[in-house]
């Protein structure tokens, strides 16, 4: 018996197995600094615990509507407004079961086998099997560093051939912190309208901005004609600390929102009843202890910048957004640690976590060489930690 195609092209997702490994040596008892997971170390607000617990003592327990409850979805709606100032009706949001669900979702309903969406690397590394899953064809494409990981009209242009149906965008990114400015995402809406292709959006870390000088810029609010063929995905994981609850959603025109809709309908049906009261309270209620959490996030990520600066060899952008630092290491190469030869970022990561006890992800999982990402969505005292121990890393090797 063999398997399908689909099935034989997964994998696992690189930062949960990371990040899993690193939890299993801390539940052992050892120290490690981890540097790896893309999950806030705070608590879900108080607010919205309370709302779940309401949700159940009020028998809140039964089947929804497959999209959402309409109060939910109209709350989407409303914060998307508020944050992007796009204008959606409650039928336009599909709420899913996390961020990945809602991609899986969009893919499932623009693609036919073969078809080809254009994947700027560094990527999420989740991005290449969800496209692979929904029978398209990932085409990667490398954007530089002296580019802020942006990607450039004339790479697309070259990317392009007849089979492209659609463009991933994500900005704020995941790994590198970037963002898009509002003029490079008009040029690439422009790009997406003349060569009739879908954009794909992931806006998962729009409310975590740090710069003063570049907001937040959904490219679906920069013309009714990148509208009507952008699909917007996010969720309330990182924002409002609630990855276990699995709360993601879809905002786009009406034809595609039917279709996810549908499709939906007949894979999970509505998500969890009672995260759906809890995202409602996330999004309408009091957004003081989200407020604190990004506060944290920015000072967190003013001093490992900072530190991670001062390190011999070792280099990166200060991040825009989100809550990762994307470090060069390639100066490393050619070095030795413990009688390891450094050769790559993977080589960097497993000599960090066999060595020095910090847990950080290659950047080999996000298609792109010589970086690692290091996640600072951990506490104060792990981040100095972690700082510590990573020059002394460098320092005693290189």
């Amino acid at each position: 018996m063999k398997l399908s195609a689909v099935a034989e092209k997964m994998r696992p997702s690189s930062t949960l197995s990371i990040s899993s490994e690193a939890n299993k040596k801390i539940a052992e008892g050892m120290d490690i600094i981890n540097f790896s997971a893309g999950e806030p170390d705070f608590d879900t607000p108080t607010n919205i615990k309370e709302a779940a617990k309401a949700a159940i003592d009020n028998n809140f327990t039964h089947y929804t509507p497959y999209e959402g409850i309409e109060e939910l979805r109209q709350a989407v709606a409303d914060d998307l407004k508020r944050e992007c100032g796009l204008d959606y009706s409650a039928d336009q949001i599909v709420i899913s079961n996390g961020s990945k669900h809602a991609l899986k979702n969009a893919f499932t309903a623009i693609l036919d086998p073969g078809d080809e969406v254009i994947v700027p690397a560094p990527y999420w590394n989740s991005y290449i099997d969800i496209i692979n899953m929904t029978y398209g064809v990932p085409v990667i494409v490398n954007t530089k560093m002296g580019n802020g990981f942006r990607v450039k009209i004339p790479e697309l242009e070259a990317a392009l051939t007849d089979k492209t149906k659609a463009l991933i965008i994500n900005s704020p990114n995941n790994p590198s912190g970037m963002m898009y400015s509002e003029e490079e995402l008009r040029e690439i809406a422009d790009f997406a309208v003349k060569n009739n292709i879908y954009v794909v959006s992931d806006e998962l870390y729009k409310k975590l901005v740090y710069s003063k000088k570049l907001k937040h810029t959904s490219i679906a609010s920069l013309g009714s004609e990148i509208y009507d063929r952008t699909i917007v995905v996010d969720g309330l994981s990182k924002s409002y600390a609630m990855t276990g609850w699995r709360v993601g959603y879809t905002a786009s025109n009406r034809e595609i929102a039917k279709a996810i809709a549908n499709i939906q309908s007949n894979s999970t049906s509505n998500i969890n009843s009672i995260a759906q009261a809890a995202a409602l309270e996330a999004l309408t209620g009091d957004q003081t202890e989200v407020e604190n959490m990004i506060k944290a996030f920015e000072h967190r990520r003013d001093y490992i910048a900072q530190r991670i600066s001062d390190i011999p060899l070792l280099s990166s952008l200060l991040p825009k957004g989100a809550f990762y630092l994307f470090v060069n290491v390639s100066r490393l190469y050619g070095g030795t640690v413990r009688g390891v030869e450094i050769k790559s970022s993977k080589d960097v990561a497993e000599t960090l976590m066999g060595f020095y006890n910090v847990a950080v992800v290659s950047s080999e999982a996000f298609g792109y060489p010589d970086y690692i990402r290091i996640s600072y969505a951990t506490s104060m005292r792990d981040v100095v930690e972690g700082s510590n121990r990573i020059e002394r890393y460098v320092k005693e090797n290189f």
